[in-house]
C-alpha cells in the first residue's frame, strides 16, 4: 500500500502585542504587529527617545511567525532584556526592556487608557480636577515641583487628555544636554552646519508636530538659548542651524522645573518675557512629605509593579522619612529590594537599613568602618557592575540609573581604582 504524505501549508500566526515605556511618570503604549518597528533618539524612528543615551537608531522589533524579535543595531550603550544586555532576543510576556534610561514593558495584554490622576490630598485633588479644562486648551503649561515628586506623569497626563493624544509627545531635559547640543536638539540642523553634522536632522519641535513638546528642567536652559525659544513660541516657527528659511511649528508646550523661576528672573538667570511666555497656566506639585495621604497607594502601586510586598511594619517606619527625594525615592527604594530581595518577597521593618539610608545611618552594627550600610551596598554594586562592564563608566552609569557624572563623584568618594580592580 502506497503511503502518500500529505503537507498541510502552516498558517503563519501573526500576533498582536504593545510596548509600554514605564517609569515613575506614567506609560505611553505602542501597539506592534507585522511590521518593525525602530527605536532611537532620531525623530526618524517609530519610537523617538531624545536622550543622549541612545543611540540615533538603536533598536527594533518586528514580528517573525508570530514571536516578535528584538534586536540592537549596534547601539553605543547596549540594549537590555531584564537587565541582560542582548543582541538578539525573543521577547515574551511581561519582559522589561531599557534602552538608553528609559524602561519598557512588552505585554500582549491591551493597555486601557491610563486613569485620571488622583490624589488624597484635598489641596492637590482640587488642581488635579482642574486637568481637564487645561488639557482641552493649547495653552502653555508650567509644572512647579521638586525633583522626582512626578512632573512627567503631570506632562504626560496633560498630552494623553488633550486633542493632541494622538500625535507625539517628545520630551527635551534641558539640564541633561550641553550648550552645543541643546539648539540643535530642539530646532534641529542642516547638513554642514557645524563640525560633526554629517547629515540634516529633525529638531524637537519639528519631532512634536501635531503633538506635545515637553521642555523638562526648563530653568536650566542657556540663557544665550532663551531668545531664541522665546521667538519660537511667539512666533510658531523655528530656523534649524545653518539654515536660511524658517519652519511653521505645531505643538502644544509644557514646561516644566524644580526651580524657583521669579527669583531666577529677579536675578537676571531667566528672561522676563520668556517667563511670562509660558507661565501661563501654572501647576505646583506638592513634595511627597506634603502629601503623605498618597503614600501608601503609591507604594503598593511600586510593590506590584516589581512583584513583592511590604508588611505593616515597614510600612509605618517607612511613613516616617521625609522622602527628600519624593516618589522618585520611593520608587527607587522599591526597586532596590526587589534587586536584594528577589520577587515574591514581603519586606520587613528589619530590611529597611538595607534599603533606605536613613534607616541604614541607625544601624551602625557590621559595617564597614567609615561606611554606612547604604554606601556598603552602593560601593559593592558600583564595583560589580565595572566588572561586568570591563570600566565602562558610562554603561555603568547607564545601568544604575545615575548621572555619568554621579558615578565619577561616587568613584572618587569610594576611592575605587578602576585598573586595580579589573586586575583583582
Amino acid at each position: 500500500m502506497q503511503t502518500q504524505n500529505i503537507r498541510q501549508q502552516q498558517k503563519v500566526v501573526k500576533r498582536v502585542a504593545y510596548l509600554q515605556a514605564i517609569d515613575n511618570s506614567g506609560t505611553q503604549n505602542w501597539e506592534l504587529k507585522e511590521a518593525t518597528l525602530y527605536i532611537g533618539r532620531s525623530s526618524e524612528n517609530d519610537i523617538c527617545i531624545a536622550n543622549p543615551f541612545v543611540s540615533r537608531q538603536h533598536a527594533k522589533i518586528e514580528q517573525k511567525n508570530g514571536d516578535f524579535l528584538l534586536q540592537d543595531l549596534n547601539s553605543q550603550n547596549g540594549t537590555y532584556v531584564n537587565q541582560s544586555c542582548v543582541q538578539v532576543a525573543i521577547l515574551q510576556e511581561g519582559d522589561r526592556l531599557r534602552i538608553g534610561k528609559t524602561d519598557f514593558l512588552f505585554t500582549f495584554k491591551k493597555q486601557q487608557r491610563a486613569e485620571s490622576l488622583q490624589s488624597k490630598n484635598l489641596a492637590y485633588q482640587q488642581q488635579l480636577q482642574s486637568l481637564p479644562r487645561i488639557a482641552s486648551t493649547d495653552l502653555p503649561v508650567l509644572i512647579l515641583g521638586e525633583s522626582g515628586c512626578g512632573k512627567e506623569m503631570l506632562a504626560k497626563s496633560i498630552h494623553e487628555s488633550s486633542l493632541r493624544r494622538k500625535g507625539p509627545l517628545i520630551t527635551i531635559n534641558c539640564s541633561a544636554l550641553s550648550k552645543q547640543v541643546i539648539e540643535s536638539e530642539l530646532f534641529g540642523h542642516i547638513k554642514g552646519s557645524f563640525t560633526d553634522a554629517a547629515q540634516s536632522r529633525k529638531g524637537a519641535f519639528q519631532a512634536a508636530r501635531g503633538g506635545t513638546l515637553v521642555l523638562d528642567e526648563i530653568g536650566d536652559l542657556p540663557l544665550e538659548l532663551q531668545p531664541k525659544l522665546l521667538r519660537a513660541l511667539e512666533n510658531k516657527e523655528i530656523r534649524p542651524l545653518g539654515s536660511d528659511h524658517t519652519i511653521k511649528t505645531d505643538v502644544r508646550i509644557i514646561s516644566s522645573t524644580h526651580k524657583n523661576l521669579k527669583h531666577m528672573v529677579s536675578t537676571g538667570d531667566f528672561r522676563k518675557d520668556l517667563f511670562f511666555r509660558l507661565n501661563i497656566i501654572p501647576f505646583h506639585i506638592p513634595k511627597l512629605k506634603n502629601r503623605m495621604e498618597d503614600f501608601e497607594d503609591l507604594l503598593a502601586s511600586f510593590a506590584r509593579e516589581m512583584r513583592l510586598s511590604f508588611s505593616h511594619e515597614a510600612v509605618l517606619k517607612m511613613k516616617t522619612h521625609s522622602w527628600p527625594g519624593n516618589i522618585r525615592e520611593l520608587k527607587n527604594t522599591v526597586s532596590r529590594a526587589s534587586a536584594l530581595f528577589g520577587q515574591a518577597y514581603t519586606v520587613k521593618e528589619e530590611d529597611l537599613p538595607m534599603i533606605m539610608e536613613n534607616q541604614a545611618e541607625d544601624h551602625p552594627v557590621n559595617r564597614p568602618a567609615g561606611m554606612s550600610v547604604f554606601q556598603q551596598i552602593e560601593y559593592d554594586m558600583i564595583k560589580q557592575r565595572l566588572v561586568a562592564n570591563n570600566g565602562n563608566q558610562r554603561l555603568t552609569a547607564l545601568e544604575l540609573g545615575i548621572p555619568k557624572s554621579t558615578l565619577n563623584d561616587k568613584i572618587k568618594r569610594f576611592d575605587i581604582n578602576i585598573k586595580d580592580l579589573l586586575k583583582a
